[in-house]
């Protein structure tokens, strides 16, 4: 009896212990998941949905906007302050890839160089005519057409050859007591570039002549014809240029960390998009001893033979320089497409954590371009690993994230233009310097270029505006770029997917991305030089629809050509 009720009190009190702890217990559980909730929820950052440089410790308005603050997300926890991180899905969308660096060992390197032919000033040559007078008949029809030398270019009245004609007559007649008169009186005529024979038969036959013929002192090509029949010209005052084309001048741009690697009498094999499969060889003759300020560049000159009238003054050319010596025998080398460039910073994008898409910008010192590579002297190791495709998707989301970008080096948001539409929804107001303004008057008469070439469906023609493009860009002097808002270094790297000479197919897209760009810049000029229209085409980009600048009214698309030339309308008119 006694021990049945030590079992019965035993399990009671263990009854009694068990439901203390589910009350008790359970409630202390709770408790301490609610005092982490509230932890969580006081270390919970608000920020808002257009300005994300925007955090605040509490929810409420934004302080620039005015928009109701958003949590933040938490995914970003543990980064460094300079440091963004991109969604999976983004990475895949943009096609963003990356490379890691290593160390690579250059012999026999290679180094390119794009340029421009222009004439042998050398071979050169101003026509003039050696005394005044009217010209009775011009023999030269055109500018381009081929002379040799002792052709007749021209006949001449001159009213003063016609006195010192008659003068010549009467000194003759006085040459045996007025020797020196006589032969002052020869002089003068020879001053004129009179021949021997010419004043000779003047002085036989007693007769004046009323017009004289000027004859080409040279062969070559007329470059400009400077005067038309029928004007009146003086002394000295120049009628033709005339050039020798069998030689011609490459001028190709080196930029200044390339300098000493090269020197005079280099070879040097020279290519053309109009004979893709032929290669020229010619010597460097002359390097510019004086850097271009604006550019930082100098002009390094090669002479080429031009006895097949291959090359044309104004051709684009690349030049390939082999056998150029790295002093270093391992150097760094990163692709080219992984740098971002401003005119005084180049960048990289590193990619900081090798499982998660986490980035941060580099600043970077670059040395020689090597075909499709650069040497690298400061700003990556051995081991780095860099972003290589879809670089400047990654900087539009630094500076969306406010974080350290291509063009603001301490971070902020800067207004990139993927946030509006280009021509349906307007962006925020950037004002632009005149000084800018006026400096892109060159790059939109050069874009028209383009965009005429492609309504004509014309790779080759597209690809050297294209180039033609990229120069304008380049004369922009470097203190000005930086003003542009990342427009210009976007135009910059775009123009040269155009150049890529593939098809036309792929020149359209990268033009599509160009106008965007720079309609989204000129809409916020407050002067053009002349009136712009922004033209829609709704079924170019896949019946998405695309842009473009024109300075006619009537429609004229560069996406179809003639399939559909006059597919399009205008949607706005820049003035």
């Amino acid at each position: 009896m006694k021990n049945n009720k030590i079992v019965i009190y035993a399990g009671l009190l263990l009854v009694g212990v068990l439901l203390g702890w589910l009350l008790f217990g359970g409630s202390s559980k709770e408790e301490t998941s609610q005092n982490k909730d509230a932890e969580a929820e006081t270390n919970q950052m608000w920020t808002c949905s257009m300005h994300p440089q925007v955090m605040q410790p509490e929810p409420g308005d934004c302080p620039i906007c005015g928009m109701d603050l958003i949590p933040a997300e938490s995914g970003s926890d543990g980064l460094m302050a300079d440091q963004f991180k991109l969604t999976e899905n983004a990475m895949a969308l943009a096609n963003i890839q990356t490379t890691v660096v290593g160390k690579e060992s250059i012999e026999g390197s290679t180094i390119k160089l794009s340029g421009k032919i222009a004439e042998n000033e050398e071979a050169n040559l101003v026509q003039v005519s050696y005394f005044s007078g009217r010209i009775e008949r011009l023999n030269v029809s055109f500018t381009g057409e081929e002379v040799r030398k002792g052709q007749l270019l021209a006949t001449i009245y001159s009213p003063e050859l016609y006195a010192a004609q008659q003068e010549l007559i009467t000194a003759a007649s006085l040459k045996v007591s007025q020797p020196a008169l006589y032969k002052a009186v020869r002089n003068k005529l020879k001053l004129w570039k009179l021949s021997e024979n010419q004043i000779n038969q003047i002085e036989e036959t007693g007769k004046v002549k009323e017009n004289f013929p000027v004859y080409a002192t040279v062969s070559g090509t007329v470059t400009e014809k400077l005067v038309e029949q029928g004007d009146y010209i003086e002394q000295g005052q120049p009628l033709l240029k005339i050039a020798n084309l069998n030689t011609v001048w490459g001028n190709f741009d080196v930029y200044e960390h390339q300098i000493d690697q090269f020197k005079k009498g280099q070879e040097v094999l020279v290519t053309t998009n109009a004979y893709p499969n032929k290669e020229f060889k010619g010597k460097v003759d002359f390097i510019d001893p004086v850097l271009n300020t604006k550019t930082r560049t100098v002009t390094l000159r090669v002479v080429l033979n031009n006895r097949d009238d291959v090359f044309k003054p104004g051709m684009f050319v690349t030049a390939t320089i082999e056998g150029s010596t790295v002093n270093n025998d391992d150097v760094i080398t990163i692709p080219a497409s992984a740098v971002l460039w401003t005119g005084e910073r180049s960048v990289v994008y590193l990619k900081t954590n090798p499982d998660q898409p986490v980035f941060e910008m580099r600043e970077i010192k670059l040395g020689n371009q090597i075909g499709n590579e650069y040497e690298v002297l400061e700003g990556v190791f051995v081991g780095n690993e860099i972003v290589t495709n879809g670089t400047f998707t990654v900087d539009a989301a630094a500076q969306l994230q406010g974080k350290k970008s291509m063009m603001n080096k301490d971070g902020g948001t800067i207004m990139t233009g993927h946030e509006d539409h280009v021509a349906d929804n307007p962006m925020e107001k950037i004002n632009f310097d005149a000084s800018i303004e006026k400096s892109f008057q060159p790059v939109i008469d050069t874009y028209i270029k383009l965009k005429d070439a492609l309504t004509k469906s014309d790779v080759l023609l597209a690809s050297n505006m294209s180039e033609a493009f990229r120069k304008a860009l380049e004369q922009i002097p470097v203190s000005e770029r930086e003003k542009t808002n990342n427009y210009w270094a976007i135009l910059h790297k775009t123009s040269k997917g155009i150049n890529e000479n593939v098809d036309v197919a792929h020149q359209r897209k990268q033009f599509q991305i160009l106008s965007d760009k720079l309609i989204a810049m000129v809409r916020n000029f407050n002067k053009v030089n002349s009136k712009l229209y922004v033209q829609f085409c709704p079924m170019a980009d896949n019946n998405n629809g695309a842009y473009w600048l024109s300075k006619d009214e009537k429609v004229i698309n560069p996406y179809f050509g003639e399939a559909m030339l006059r597919c399009g309308e205008v949607k706005q008119v820049i003035e």
